[in-house]
């Protein structure tokens, strides 16, 4: 899930939002525990893993409902600024600035369901993988 993320953002032009950065730490923590799982047997890791897993389902969920307008953003999700962009780079024609993301529009969407919508649903399986793991450790 974290390579599809960043190929979209990366290879595809899409530009995350915050709530998109949120949701990749907790696959990076996944990453790393799967890592540590394949090294180390046991039940903690898995476990570990599957609520990595769970988190970024969360997150994924949370976002998806501020997209479908269910609840209000973060406060940075409303507030789109141009940081790190200087006012040089506004004014030069040549310089190409894309539109910061903003947490409620829907970049990119697949059989009705968007980004977040997909990470949750994915992510929620991939906890039910661990959670198996676990059992077998």
């Amino acid at each position: 899930m974290l390579l599809v993320a960043l190929a979209f953002q990366y290879l595809g032009g899409l530009q995350p939002c915050v709530l998109c950065i949120w949701q990749r730490w907790p696959h990076l923590a996944a990453v790393l525990i799967g890592g540590l799982a394949l090294v180390m047997r046991g039940p903690v890791l898995p476990i570990l893993g599957a609520l990595a897993a769970l988190t970024t389902a969360g997150i994924g969920s949370y976002h998806l409902g501020v997209e479908l307008d269910w609840w209000a953003g973060l406060a940075q999700c409303a507030v789109n600024t141009l940081e790190g962009v200087s006012a040089a780079d506004l004014l030069n024609t040549d310089v190409t600035i894309g539109a910061p993301a903003a947490c409620d529009k829907v970049a990119w969407s697949l059989l009705g369901l968007s980004m977040p919508g997909w990470n949750a649903l994915v992510s929620a399986g991939l906890a039910g993988l661990w959670l198996a793991a676990a059992r077998k450790g």
